[in-house]
């Protein structure tokens, strides 16, 4: 995380918060695991996020970041913060900018929950990739890096990194329709028509398998940390929906920002390609196909129309913990509000890729 992030200092708790019991037997656990550790720490919640609930560790000898699951019963496969750790684990010494990692406790009598401690990472983090305020160039050079740097993950060899086994083989796009439409239906959603017609039209419609590589899974600006004074990234964050499976999947996820519904706060559709130095979606496209090698076995519009079914699966899901007394923020009481949308603007994707009407 970055120190211009911001901690949340409301008044009153929220689900995942630490007490000063559980902050007690965390000071202990941080001694035994964190090298030089030596109290006292100080916590404090960062603002933002709908999944794992985030701190800052402030010490006598440096500060760090804990992410923690949510407590309570959650979505099975949900909030894999021991996949985070493993990934980040091991790409931090293939030299992909991640923070390191300094270890993990699935012992939930410590704070309530599984977590583990990172790294606290300066830098930026930019939440509006319109990018507001900065010259034409620096836009430019901002996309260009994360472009390439999503090629150089997709480069990585899984075995060699150490993480073959860091998800199933084959099958990737079945597997994952199947988890979110499983996901999905158990949040008890309302009925969307774009919703039904996107679980019975993307199973019959996959691209072939591709050789396996790690992806991300929610590969976007503010799930990334940028160098204080030069447009580099220092660090992408948030893997817990990360695994092994296609690159272009990743790859579209990625640019899904470009046919967003015009209420989302990452759409692209009132940018001005012409005088801006933010990329079109095919200049983008292209300039990650030059740096990976990989290439598209379906229209574009196909792997754009799974991801916004897919991030419109996962809002539901955040409705649904909601409406259990799980959410993380009162932003996601907001979120039932956006799978429709999302929806739609999928369901005209597979419409442009060759959908029936």
């Amino acid at each position: 995380m970055s120190s211009q992030s911001t901690a949340d200092a409301g008044v009153l708790p929220r689900a995942g918060d630490i007490d000063a019991k559980a902050a007690q037997r965390l000071e202990q656990w941080l001694k035994r695991e964190v090298p030089a550790h030596d109290g006292p720490v100080s916590i404090a919640r960062f603002a933002g996020g709908q999944s794992n609930p985030t701190f800052r560790l402030s010490t006598a000898h440096g500060d760090y970041v804990l992410r923690r699951k949510p407590p309570g019963a959650l979505l099975r496969s949900a909030h894999a913060i021991e996949r985070e750790y493993e990934v980040m684990a091991a790409l931090g010494p293939r030299g992909f900018p991640v923070p390191r990692t300094f270890g993990i406790c699935l012992d939930e009598s410590v704070i309530g929950s599984a977590f583990y401690v990172m790294e606290l990472v300066e830098g930026r983090i930019l939440w509006d990739p319109k990018l507001p305020g900065m010259a034409p160039s620096e836009q430019r050079a901002i996309y260009d890096a994360q472009i390439d740097a999503l090629a150089a993950l997709h480069r990585i060899d899984p075995e060699t990194a150490g993480l073959s086994d860091f998800g199933k083989p084959g099958n990737y796009f079945a597997r994952q329709v199947f988890r979110w439409t499983s996901q999905y239906q158990a949040s008890e959603p309302a009925d969307d028509e774009h919703m039904q017609r996107l679980m019975a039209w993307l199973p019959e419609t996959m691209p072939p398998e591709v050789p396996a590589r790690i992806v991300h899974g929610d590969y976007r600006i503010d799930n990334m940390i940028l160098k204080p004074d030069r447009p580099e990234i220092a660090a992408v964050l948030d893997w817990e929906l990360s695994t092994l499976g296609d690159p272009i999947a990743d790859l579209t996820n990625f640019l899904m920002m470009w046919r967003m519904p015009a209420g989302e706060r990452t759409a692209l559709h009132a940018v001005d390609f012409d005088t801006s130095g933010i990329p079109t979606m095919e200049e983008a496209l292209d300039r990650y196909l030059a740096a990976s090698g990989s290439v598209l076995d379906r229209p574009v519009d196909w792997y754009i129309a799974f991801n916004l079914f897919r991030l419109a699966a996962i809002l539901q899901g955040v409705a649904g913990r909601a409406a259990r007394g799980q959410a993380n923020n009162e932003r996601a009481l907001a979120a039932q509000s956006r799978v429709g949308p999302l929806a739609r603007a999928a369901w005209e994707s597979a419409r442009r890729a060759g959908a029936p009407a």
